[in-house]
Formats: structure tokens, sequence, C-alpha cells
């Protein structure tokens, strides 16, 4: 077979030679509705430890806003440097959908089954892997469906068997396209860097609290028995927040002192000082209790660290997975050495945390938090509502095989 529609489905382990994908070009690089377009590729090949899924529905995640714009990092160019010929991302790093086909060595997955893939990619043959190691401190380690090709925007994406776990059966294709990669990482930063990890009573500061990251971090501590504390920009997110686990909830547009850090013996510093004092005491009146926060989940990054490292508890953590408002960092470093705080960095997650996170969604724990599902020809334009911050909050997706919205509902 050279190429089906998509929705249409050859027998099962036949391979079309080629598929329907979104692929980004570098004379493309830019805004992601330009960027973004649907091409005609081949279909790829699969090694021993790999499976070829057949894609119902993808997530629609951040890291592919930056594939278009070519910035941080060209990923054309990066992969290409590694000896990869492909002039093209075709991304995506989440998905659910059907094993198609699968490799000599594979035995976690069979032709058939029900999976949704996780974005933990690494060489197989890495040394730090095969001593039985924590992969993602491995140097292979790469994001699936951005750093590496043939994601989720494929009628046929490629993954490693490793990546991928059993789909919930009460969800539909779109919703169990749109938590794992947000629901790993979340899941890796509050429970992977012992001993900073939620227990029971702990109080959690979390940024960014109604989007597709922290609607979920919300859920997960909460499960563990935390108490987080939501922060919002916009005052309609707050009853959301509260439906997902937040014990209270901060506006940070009450507060003006966000940036980098004055410096100490500036007159400028006294002001910001005062500022983060006042969020601080916000946190108390959210939290309904005078504690700081034992974790901090940070993501904006430049604009809020300094009050991050301010506000956590002595002995405590502010973990970080991005860097949304700015990568550069200032700290008052009185408050981090003498109060003893963590700053520590997390990125993605083992297969053993993805596989802790995605049962507690099976289980009822967490959901996904689906706010939105696109068509397929509409992945670039919600890539574009990302990059503009209009997007819904919550976790978004798209269908690709999948024919409309509702179905894969399994019981």
């Amino acid at each position: 077979m050279e190429l089906c529609n998509l929705g249409e489905r050859p027998p099962l382990t036949e391979i079309p030679k080629k598929m329907h994908a979104f692929v980004v070009r570098q004379d493309r690089f830019g805004e992601p509705k330009d960027a973004w377009q649907r091409e005609v590729i081949d279909t790829p090949e699969i090694g021993p430890l790999d499976v070829l899924v057949y894609v119902m529905a993808t997530g629609i995640n951040y890291n592919n806003v930056w594939a278009a714009l070519g910035r941080p990092v060209d990923v054309i160019a990066d992969r290409q440097k590694k000896g990869e010929p492909e002039a093209f991302p075709a991304g995506g790093s989440a998905c659910s959908g059907i094993g198609w086909a699968v490799g000599s060595e594979v035995t976690n997955v069979k032709p058939g089954d029900e999976i949704v893939v996780h974005s933990g990619w690494w060489e197989p043959d890495d040394p730090w892997v095969l001593t039985g190691r924590d992969p993602m401190l491995a140097e292979s380690t790469r994001i699936w469906g951005y750093q590496t090709n043939y994601g989720s925007y494929c009628q046929f994406a490629r993954a490693q068997s490793h990546q991928c776990q059993p789909k919930p059966k009460h969800l539909t294709w779109e919703a169990a396209a749109s938590y794992l990669l947000c629901a790993s990482t979340a899941y890796r930063m509050l429970m992977g860097w012992s001993p900073n990890t939620v227990e029971k009573g702990d109080y959690i500061l979390v940024w960014g609290a109604a989007g597709g990251l922290g609607s979920l971090a919300l859920q997960i501590a909460a499960a563990a028995g935390g108490k987080p504390v939501a922060v919002i920009s916009e005052e309609e997110k707050r009853q959301f927040c509260l439906d997902h686990g937040a014990v209270g909830v901060i506006n940070r547009n009450d507060f003006d002192h966000w940036g980098p850090m004055p410096d100490v013996n500036s007159k400028e510093w006294g002001l910001w000082f005062k500022g983060a004092r006042d969020f601080g005491k916000a946190f108390w009146e959210a939290a309904g209790a005078k504690e700081s926060p034992r974790i901090v989940f940070e993501h904006p990054g430049e604009a809020t660290l300094p009050t991050s490292n301010f506000l956590c508890a002595t002995g405590g953590m502010v973990v970080i997975c991005a860097g949304t408002t700015g990568y550069n960092v200032t700290l008052d470093l009185r408050f981090h050495w003498m109060r003893q705080k963590r700053f520590q960095g997390s990125h993605l997650s083992n297969d053993e945390q993805a596989a802790a996170v995605n049962q507690m969604v099976i289980d009822g724990k967490v959901d996904p938090c689906l706010s939105e599902t696109y068509g397929f020809d509409e992945i670039g334009h919600a890539h574009q509502l990302m990059l503009e911050n209009r997007h819904p909050y919550g976790n978004m997706a798209a269908l690709v095989n999948a024919t409309e919205p509702g179905q894969g509902v399994v019981g």
C-alpha cells in the first residue's frame, strides 16, 4: 500500500510506504501557523526495540512552538549533526494510539494494543542506561518528537517500546493523548527528587497552576497528601484550580515586583523585598496557615525565581523544568545557603515515573484536564495560540486517525 487516508486502517501490521504528517522546514521557521504544514512523507522503518504506532490523537505541547521558531535550538540542524538525514522534524511528543508493528526484540507491546506514549527517549546501548541508572541523566536522552523525528504529528509514529504505557480504558483517544508529557514531567518534579518529595501535609507552591503542567501538578500533589497553593494570572482561573486540588489561590497580578532581583545594596532591592514579603503573606492567607512551601513548582524562571527562592521553606526545594519568562537567574544567595535550600533542575521522566503517573490516571486520581480538541489540520493553529498565550487552560489535543471526538472509551 502506498498511502492511506487519515482514519483508514490497513490490515494490522501492514505498513503503507508513505504517510500524512505535520512537519517544519528550515525555510519556514517562524510563527507556528506558517511553520507547521501538512506533508506526505515516507513512513519510518522501525528497529528491533521500536514500536510503530497508529496514532489516534496527539497532545499539543510548547516544545513544538520552539521547533517552529527554530529557537532556542534548531532541531533540524541538531539532528543532522548527529548524522540523521531528514530535513524536517515530524514532531509531537505525546499520543494515544494502537501498536501497529513491533520490532523483533519488543516484549511489552504487541500489534493491536491500545497505548499512550511518554516522551523520554534514549539510546538503548547507552552505557549509563545499561548499568541501571536513571536514563534521564544519560547523555543520550532526548525529547521524543522534538529532538527526535517521527513523533505524534504523524499518521504512524515511531517510538521506543519502553515509552509505551497502557491507555486508560475510560478515556477518549483525545483525552488519553493530552496528558502524559506534562503529567510525567510534573510527577518527576514532585516525586522524583528524594528527600524533597511531596509528603502528607506539605504545602506546595505551583506557578502557572491553570496550565497543562500546573493543573496536573495540583492533582498529583493533592493525591500524595500535599496542600498545593495555585498561582494564576487571571481571576477566572481561580475556581478551576480549586476544583483540581488547590487549597488556595494567589493572583500574581496583585503584585508588581516580578523580574530579575535588583542589587542587594540598592534602594530598588528594598522595594523588591517588600513585594516578595507581601507575596509570602498572600501564600499564608491562601494556605490557611503560616507555613512556607516545602516544594516550589517552578517553570516561569527569570521573572519569579527570586521570589520562589525567598519563599521556599528551610531545607525545601525549588524545582524547575523551564524558563518561560527568561533564562537569566538572580537569587539572594543568603536565603539560599543559610536556610539550606535546594535548587533542582528537572526534565521529563523515566519509565517508572511515567508508569506511576499513568496508573494515577487509570485509577481516577488524576484527570487529564483536556480543554480543547482540534482537527489534524489545526495543529499549526493550536501552537500559534500557545505562542500568543491565547490557548485555553488545561491540556489540548488534536485528532490524527480518530475521525471524531469521543471515540476510544472501552467499557
